[in-house]
C-alpha cells in the first residue's frame, strides 16, 4: 500500500532578525540535487554579498538523499539544525537557504542553532506544503436515478467530484483515497443493485490545496 508524505509544492521566504543579524530563509521544491545545486547557487548570486549561505535539502519519497552545509558557520551550527527542521517536519523534494548578514554580535553556538532552525520555520510558513495522497481516480457511468445514490455515497465519504458528463446516462468522474476503494466499489454496486459501471482510470496522487485538487502522475 503507497503511504502519504508531505512535499514543497511551492516555495516562500521568511526572515529572523537576531541581535542585528538577519537571516533570510528560502524555500524551494527539488526533485534532484541538480535542481538543489542549481537553486544554491541562485542564492549565492542573488545574496553575495552575505556573510553566509547555509544550505539543507532532503530528495525522494523516503529521503534518500540529504545534504546540508555551515557554509563557514560553526559545525553543526547552521546546516544540521536546518535538515533537522525538514526531517522533522517530514517534507519531502525541498531545498532551503538561509541567507546571513552577520550584525556585529556573536550569538554562540546554541544562539546559532535557534536562529538558523527559526528561520527555516519561518520560511516553510510561507511555502505551499501539499500533503500527497495515494488515490484512485475512478469512471462511474449510470442511470439518472443511480446519480443521486453516487452523490450522496460521495457526499458521506467527501469524494472530490473532478466531472459530469450528462447524455442519455450520466459519466462521472471522481476521486477516491487508495485504501477506500473496495469498500465504495461495494457500498455503491449494492446502492443502485448492479447497474453502476465502475472502472479505475488510474491512480495518481493527489493534494488538496486550498479547495483546489490538484493531480499527479508519478
Amino acid at each position: 500500500m503507497r503511504e502519504s508524505y508531505l512535499e514543497a509544492y511551492q516555495g516562500g521566504e521568511g526572515e529572523l532578525v537576531e541581535k542585528k543579524s538577519r537571516f533570510i530563509a528560502t524555500v524551494r521544491p527539488a526533485k534532484s540535487e541538480s535542481e538543489a545545486a542549481a537553486f544554491i547557487e541562485e542564492m549565492r548570486k542573488k545574496y553575495w554579498n552575505a556573510s553566509h549561505n547555509c544550505t539543507a535539502f532532503c530528495i525522494g519519497r523516503q529521503h534518500e538523499l540529504t545534504r546540508c552545509s555551515d557554509d563557514g558557520e560553526p559545525g553543526g551550527t547552521a546546516g544540521r539544525p536546518m535538515l533537522d527542521v525538514l526531517l522533522g517536519e517530514g517534507i519531502h523534494n525541498v531545498c532551503v537557504v538561509v541567507t546571513r548578514y552577520f550584525g556585529g554580535t556573536l550569538l554562540g553556538k546554541g544562539g546559532l542553532v535557534r536562529a538558523y532552525s527559526g528561520a527555516v520555520k519561518e520560511g516553510l510558513k510561507n511555502s505551499v506544503i501539499l500533503n500527497k495522497r495515494p488515490g484512485k481516480e475512478v469512471s462511474v457511468v449510470c442511470d439518472y436515478n443511480g446519480l443521486g445514490k453516487l452523490q450522496y455515497i460521495a457526499g458521506q465519504r467527501q469524494l472530490p467530484i473532478l466531472d459530469t458528463e450528462y447524455t442519455d446516462q450520466v459519466a462521472v468522474r471522481l476521486l477516491l483515497p487508495e485504501e477506500e476503494e473496495g469498500a465504495f466499489v461495494k457500498q455503491l454496486t449494492e446502492a443502485t443493485a448492479g447497474k453502476a459501471v465502475i472502472e479505475v482510470l488510474g491512480s495518481p496522487y493527489y493534494a488538496d490545496n486550498g479547495g483546489e485538487i490538484l493531480l499527479f502522475e508519478e
